[in-house]
């Protein structure tokens, strides 16, 4: 087959989207068949060739509700005439898709597309998007839902969509088949038995950092140290700066009051003064460590990835706090750790506790717009019960280790993933 995967951002740009769509891209290329990637261009990026990926860049940004800019009719171009077998957008509400859906009946392959969630469904600006979305749905192939218990997959039912299919996220077995370094508690000053949380996400300020610090400081341990490792990544400090480039467009989707407080957060941001959630979450992190240096503290990290991987394999419990998800990565990578999650009801959170019998959910409100608001009393005390259960954690983590060997590894998805392609495929020739 030749595919082509379409995607906002892509390697060496880092993210979920931008790591589901690579370990799918390249295990087709281990699977035979010719791969190709439509993505935005980065500076960063120093090769249009990767792991036997072909990469095609376009100057293109923007999306149906904010508009287009740049390389649009250049890319749609290119979806008309290069003749994939099959074309695959990752996500909704990003220019790759949205700008095909002027060309979407002179693609000549198989169109597929996973959603990602909708993030927008609920936000007046995307109204429009959401009224004229299912005519276009319709015209898609196939749609990849990586669960049966959110937004997306419910808008489906409601507007009778029924050309989907369920494929769950996972995590990478070339990574995770490694063995634990007992060093890597030594190496980060972590006592051999010391309670060890994790978490990982980027600082965006929707990761419940600031309200996992919150839990953490209030549970209790029983006089054992305890740390909670952050490990994640910032926005760089020129991507708000950048923004005021598309103020029309800003303000088109999100009014005056928000746009107003991003002009004068990237103008403070320029000046050097950062005002985001970052600040204040390192200054709570300082003073609980300065209030309890002795039993517990808390570490932000930006681990290179294999130790990241060390962090979970060496780690007693994820704790997954965020307030707006899909299908997080994160806790597959838990799974396949042998690493017992608690988590907060956001995405498809309590879906994947369910699958892998791997984790548990710590009850939050999810507001008007689809974000989880979590309280952080509630998420103390499932913490304390959970660390003081050693043979329920013991449990959970065998059970997520079996249930990602069995079906949550990249492998076996990506063997899903060109089974339907090809029965997709097959389909049209048949006719």
């Amino acid at each position: 087959m030749k595919i082509l995967f379409c995607v906002e951002f892509y390697f060496p740009s880092m993210g979920g989207a931008q790591e589901v769509v690579r370990q799918i891209a390249e295990r087709m290329v281990e699977f035979g068949h010719d791969v190709s990637i439509a993505t935005s261009q980065i500076k960063s990026r120093t090769t249009l060739e990767l792991n036997g990926v072909q990469i095609e860049e376009f100057d293109v940004a923007g999306n149906f509700v904010r508009g287009f800019r740049g390389e649009v009719n250049k890319y749609r171009d290119f979806l008309v005439k290069s003749k994939f077998d099959l074309v695959f957008f990752y996500a909704a509400q990003q220019w790759t898709f949205d700008a095909a859906w002027q060309v979407i009946d002179s693609i000549p392959g198989k169109t597929v597309l996973v959603p990602c969630g909708y993030s927008g469904l609920y936000l007046p600006a995307y109204k429009t998007y959401f009224d004229e979305l299912p005519n276009i749905l319709r015209k898609i192939d196939g749609i990849v839902y990586h669960s049966k218990n959110y937004r997306d997959f419910e808008f489906a039912n409601k507007n009778k969509i029924a050309n989907g299919i369920l494929i769950p996220n996972g995590a990478d077995e070339k990574e995770f088949l490694v063995t634990k370094d007992l060093e890597f508690r030594k190496e980060h000053g972590i006592d051999v038995d010391a309670i060890v949380l994790l978490t990982v996400g980027t600082f965006t300020g929707l990761k419940g950092h600031l309200e996992l610090a919150e839990a953490f400081k209030q549970a209790t341990f029983n006089g054992r140290n305890a740390i909670l490792l952050l490990n994640g990544n910032t926005t760089p400090m020129g991507s708000n700066v950048t923004k005021l480039l598309y103020l029309p467009l800003i303000l088109k989707e999100y009014g005056l009051f928000k746009t107003t407080k991003l002009v004068l957060k990237s103008l403070l941001w320029a000046l050097g003064i950062n005002i985001s959630k970052t600040r204040p979450l390192k200054e709570r992190i300082k003073k609980i460590n300065k209030q309890l240096t002795k039993e517990k503290r808390i570490v932000i990290l930006d681990l290179p990835r294999p130790q990241l991987v060390q962090a979970y394999l060496n780690a007693d419990l994820f704790v997954f706090a965020s307030n707006v998800e899909y299908s997080p990565l994160v806790l597959f990578e838990a799974c396949a750790a042998g690493l017992p999650f608690l988590s907060v009801p956001v995405g498809n959170s309590e879906e994947i506790a369910d699958w892998t019998k791997s984790g548990e959910i710590c009850l939050a409100d999810v507001d008007a717009q689809g974000y989880t608001r979590v309280n952080a009393d509630k998420l103390a005390q499932k913490i304390e019960d959970l660390i003081s259960n050693k043979a329920k954690l013991q449990e959970l983590g065998r059970n997520g280790r079996l249930a990602w060997q069995i079906r949550y590894n990249w492998d076996s998805l990506a063997r899903e993933y060109e089974s339907f392609f090809i029965e997709l495929i097959d389909a049209s020739t048949m006719l």
